[in-house]
């Protein structure tokens, strides 16, 4: 690797609002907050919407969709020349 052309990698708490879990790994993200993690150290926090610990994907929960809806939705929102169209 080049001297001086990559971002500082450093240890950072991800927190998962959705399933209450915190993860602490290396990234270059940069965050204002910190948090006090399990072994003493302050590090910084990044809160995140989705990851493994609350994904359908790999927690096997999936969710309910309303396609029928969306269509509907669809066509009332463009009306039904734009699905004639496509």
């Amino acid at each position: 690797m080049k001297p001086r052309i990559h971002p500082d990698s450093r240890l950072v708490v991800f927190r998962d609002r959705a399933a209450d879990t915190a993860f602490l790994t290396r990234s270059t993200a940069d965050s204002s907050r910190t948090i006090e993690w399990e072994d003493g150290n302050t590090y910084p926090l990044v809160d995140v919407e989705v990851s493994s610990a609350s994904h359908p994907f790999y927690t096997g929960r999936t969710r309910v969709l309303d396609s029928a809806g969306r269509v509907e939705r669809f066509e009332r929102r463009y009306g039904r020349s734009a699905t004639a169209r496509g």
